[in-house]
């Protein structure tokens, strides 16, 4: 069973952000690179937990997702790490090939989908870029005495982002797998006998999560987390008719065709809502429910929260009733 968070410590509607400064860009593996961020004038910021995210808001309008990876004790700056995607939609090349130090950007969060629970003992399991949010996990169990192995795979060595950070901090805790040296990650040999006691954090590629969950069946309820960058595939809305949507603090009435998908119709009557994957894999569109039920199609919420019918994304949820009502 895979939950995705069943302790949550961030605000879970923050639709605000701040403007920072980019201290730092450094190059941290090949295609890789780092952003230290902070307020010009040296002021607090909020304070997160491991497994937590920010909306990074570029002053080319694009708003991306991106997962804390720097010191969680440090109260002044934030650390992210953008991987260029060939194939995505311009915000990282921008970052990559615009950005530089000395620019302000907009910061939405932090918000955290994926806390990291207690546990006897970690196995981090990372694919790629997927590192980034299991740093501060692995800090965070080093705090608290509990064991821990990471078992991190990648393309190459060279595109393997805090590589040399995290062998030379823990040594052999840390099994490094690059794909073109050993293939693809012996999940068999990690997770073939469920361990009592251990809780499984993965974050990762799409296939990467799928084989893990399927090696992961036999083990108990709630052993296994992950975190997504692409969507599982959406199921079949319930309603494929028009429904209404209420906006409780606007008193606005907003109807929702079949084509349309709520985020879309809510800026359409002109609510302001902050969105970055616009997939349901991020959470930054999260939004309380008030009235009704929905409809969830993300990959955010975990089960327990999908029938708490509390919050939906409006990115790709809909509604399995006539009409909703949000805190809007």
């Amino acid at each position: 069973m895979v939950v995705q968070n069943l302790l949550p410590t961030a605000p879970r509607y923050s639709t605000s952000t701040v403007t920072l400064e980019v201290r730092s860009k450094d190059v941290v593996a090949d295609g890789v690179v780092s952003l230290t961020l902070a307020h010009a004038d040296g002021t607090r910021l909020p304070d997160w937990t491991p497994g937590s995210h920010i909306d990074l808001v570029l002053p080319n309008g694009a708003t991306r997702q991106y997962s804390l990876c720097g010191d969680r004790w440090d109260p002044y700056s934030y650390r992210v790490a953008v991987l260029r995607e060939p194939a995505g939609r311009g915000g990282s090349a921008y970052v990559h090939d615009t950005l530089t130090p000395g620019a302000r950007v907009g910061v939405g969060g932090p918000r955290n989908h994926f806390p990291l629970a207690p546990a006897d003992r970690y196995l981090f399991i990372a694919g790629g870029i997927g590192v980034t949010p299991l740093l501060p996990m692995i800090r965070q169990a080093e705090l608290m005495g509990a064991d821990w192995q990471l078992l991190y795979g990648g393309r190459t060595r060279t595109s393997m982002a805090f590589r040399d950070e995290l062998t030379a901090a823990h040594g052999d805790r840390v099994t490094v797998a690059p794909q073109d040296e050993c293939g693809l990650l012996d999940l068999g040999a990690w997770l073939s006998e469920p361990a009592a006691g251990t809780k499984v954090y993965c974050c990762g590629p799409g296939p990467l999560l799928a084989a893990v969950e399927d090696a992961c069946a036999a083990w108990p309820p709630y052993s296994l987390r992950t975190e997504r960058f692409t969507a599982a595939a959406h199921t079949e809305p319930v309603l494929r008719t028009p429904f209404e949507v209420e906006l409780r603090r606007s008193g606005r009435t907003v109807t929702v065709s079949p084509d349309v998908s709520v985020l879309d119709a809510l800026r359409q009557a002109g609510a302001d809502l902050l969105s970055s994957c616009e997939q349901g894999t991020c959470g930054t569109c999260l939004t309380p429910v008030v009235a009704g039920t929905p409809d969830h199609r993300d990959s955010v919420l975990a089960d327990h929260e999908r029938e708490a019918n509390d919050c939906m994304l409006p990115c790709v949820s809909r509604s399995r009733s006539g009409r909703l009502v949000l805190d809007l």
